[in-house]
């Protein structure tokens, strides 16, 4: 094992503790948000940690199929964003 790969497997590992930890800080965010705006920002904030969770997943395994489950969940974290935000402001989603 080089030196290279060593501090590549340190700097995974802490990636994945920082991520970890906007995850539970973004979950605190979502159980104590005072306002419904500050709950909508948590889940978007929760979906990004996801999905920063998911392509480290992918770089520690060195497979690339996480890179296309991370885009397919952006994806999706985006328009349920959107809907759940125009739901809260009109109080409908399809026009």
């Amino acid at each position: 094992m080089t030196l290279a790969t060593q501090i590549m497997d340190i700097a995974l590992i802490f990636c994945f503790f920082i991520v970890a930890l906007a995850q539970i800080m973004s979950m605190i965010r979502l159980v104590i948000g005072p306002h419904v705006g500050d709950r909508i920002l948590a889940l978007d904030t929760m979906v990004l940690n996801a999905i920063g969770l998911i392509v480290l997943l992918g770089i520690s395994q060195g497979t690339g199929i996480y890179f296309e489950v991370s885009l397919i969940i952006a994806m999706i974290g985006f328009v349920s964003t959107v809907a759940y935000a125009r739901f809260v402001l009109r109080g409908d989603i399809i026009e």
